[in-house]
């Protein structure tokens, strides 16, 4: 038997679902545009939670998570902390019983996302943070 994980949403769904999150968050319409029609994904980046693509690198460590995960990521917020530079991935994940606790917790300023380390690799995991609209119309974290 193959271990292979099996897809349960398609693409398109999770794809209808995060534009549906990022309108909720309030994200500037042209980065959500961009991501509905052409599939590109942004970070909101410091100082001032402006949008900005992807480069290479982030898109690898991206794809390398909705490959292991068979999520898709629909933006990153870019961090700087105390315990390391962060990129906090938000994501529809393939699980459409855990889409309605998404919301609710978006309602709440909150989310559930995968957080990369790139200073200490070794602490990358999920987590729930706070989040918060920039006057730029991208995100920042708050806690």
């Amino acid at each position: 038997m193959c271990n292979k994980k099996i897809m349960q949403v398609s693409r398109d769904k999770k794809k209808a679902e995060a534009v549906k999150r990022m309108k909720a968050w309030g994200i500037y319409p042209e980065i959500i545009k961009q991501f509905e029609d052409e599939g590109i994904v942004s970070e909101s980046a410091p100082p001032f939670g402006a949008c900005y693509w992807l480069n290479d690198e982030q898109k690898a460590r991206v794809a390398k998570f909705e490959k292991i995960t068979n999520a898709l990521v629909y933006h990153v917020i870019h961090s700087y902390t105390d315990f390391g530079e962060l990129e906090n991935y938000l994501y529809v994940s393939d699980y459409p019983n855990e889409w309605e606790m998404d919301h609710y917790c978006i309602k709440r300023g909150a989310q559930l996302c995968y957080v990369v380390n790139k200073d200490i690799p070794i602490f990358s995991e999920p987590g729930m943070i706070g989040i918060a609209l920039t006057p730029a119309s991208g995100l920042t974290r708050t806690w």
